[in-house]
């Protein structure tokens, strides 16, 4: 009877499974990945914002579509208030007469970067890829 419980546990030591050798071969492919991978850089626009402090006279551009957005967050499109739906038409209308006008696109301090973001794609709709944005002074 002895002799058969050794046999038995002789066998459960036998029958482990030794995870060491796995865990190191999950390890060094871990590093082996790690040391290989490529990491992709994003490219991003290149903006460059003038300093807080300096004013810089807004002077409008001559057969420029001037586009004035307020601290209300009302879109004025060459002296006319606008509504946000209605600013690619605008923008369609005036780059039809002349092909050549870049946007100009002044933004006061207290106006919404979803207002500003919301004129550059109805620019761009419009088929209209030079635009302009100058800090407005009030």
């Amino acid at each position: 009877m002895r002799k058969h419980i050794a046999s038995l546990r002789r066998e459960e030591d036998e029958n482990e499974i030794n995870l060491t050798p796995m865990l190191d071969v999950v390890f060094i492919m871990l590093i082996f990945f790690i040391v290989t991978a490529t990491f992709i850089r994003e490219t991003g626009l290149d903006v460059q914002r003038p300093d807080e402090n300096e004013n810089i006279p807004v002077i409008q551009e001559d057969g420029a579509i001037f586009i004035i957005i307020d601290n209300n967050d009302d879109i004025w499109v060459d002296g006319q208030v606008v509504d946000d739906r209605a600013v690619r038409a605008h923008i369609e209308r005036l780059h039809a007469e002349n092909a050549e006008r870049p946007v100009v696109i002044q933004v006061e301090p207290f106006s919404t970067t979803r207002r500003l973001v919301g004129v550059m794609d109805a620019s761009q709709q419009a088929d209209v890829y030079n635009i302009s944005i100058v800090k407005g002074g009030g």
